[in-house]
């Protein structure tokens, strides 16, 4: 796996979980097209092989921003051309990343605007610092959101919170966050990397192939009537049956153990 991305911050914690830091902090972490690329790239490998990494936690580097969203000193002067360029590197990263089979953790450590705030909800779910703000500003630079934000606010947040929120484009409060449902959690932000490690090292205790199921069927949660998620849902779990992780984890129920999971 790459490690010498030019934005971002990649380190392993013990065996399974992958931390990646956006890492511009001199400009909020502000997402530029290298950085764009960097997460594309990423992401992408990550779904190609995921070198037994079976959680992802997605940071910022220092205590102030999270990501302020797109570079707009660097957006400054692009041709319609150049701009359109860009974004469909922004989108690529988006759906590359909605493509990775392991869970990813947003740990919000600050600001979170924009296409961060978009990253935060892409997320499979996310943990904030008490100082975390979050905003969806598009509307009042006369553009919209366009990394999913349309999509993904609703599905946390409901329709009508969802668009005062973003029609306004007035910032929320980690508190706010929370009650939203956007936070699952949120802490003193000198907790905020140990509690999302705590999380991540319990779902790399599980046993990996169920987890990406499981994912996968929750993901389809929200596209499908119930009759045909539940038909996706035997599928992936008809996946699991002939595992020799689902012979480990019986048998280590049984012999009163915690079980030692492969991947297999």
């Amino acid at each position: 796996m790459r490690t010498d991305y030019e934005t971002l911050e990649i380190r392993r914690h013990k065996q399974h979980v992958l931390i990646v830091k956006l890492n511009r902090p001199s400009f909020a972490n502000a997402l530029n097209t290298q950085m764009g690329l960097d997460l594309r790239d990423l992401w992408r490998d990550l779904y190609v092989d995921q070198e037994d990494i079976r959680c992802v936690i997605l940071t910022g580097e220092g205590d102030k921003a999270f990501c302020a969203g797109g570079d707009l000193k660097e957006r400054n002067n692009m041709t319609d051309a150049q701009w359109q360029h860009q974004h469909a590197i922004f989108e690529q990263a988006v759906l590359t990343m909605l493509d990775v089979p392991s869970p990813i953790i947003a740990a919000c450590n600050g600001a979170a605007y924009g296409g961060g705030c978009e990253f935060i909800l892409a997320s499979d779910f996310a943990y904030g610092s008490t100082n975390a703000k979050l905003a969806l500003t598009e509307v009042t630079l006369g553009i919209m959101p366009g990394a999913g934000g349309t999509q993904f606010l609703p599905r946390a947040i409901g329709i009508r919170r969802a668009k005062e929120f973003l029609l306004t484009g007035s910032p929320c409060t980690a508190e706010e966050a929370f009650e939203w449902g956007i936070f699952n959690k949120i802490c003193a932000p000198n907790e905020l990397l140990n509690l999302a490690l705590k999380t991540a090292e319990r779902i790399a205790s599980n046993a990996p192939i169920s987890i990406r199921q499981a994912k996968k069927a929750l993901n389809v949660a929200t596209q499908l009537d119930l009759k045909n998620g539940y038909a996706f849902e035997i599928e992936a779990y008809n996946r699991m049956i002939p595992t020799e992780d689902r012979q480990e984890g019986i048998k280590a129920f049984n012999e009163k153990r915690l079980p030692v999971f492969k991947g297999k």
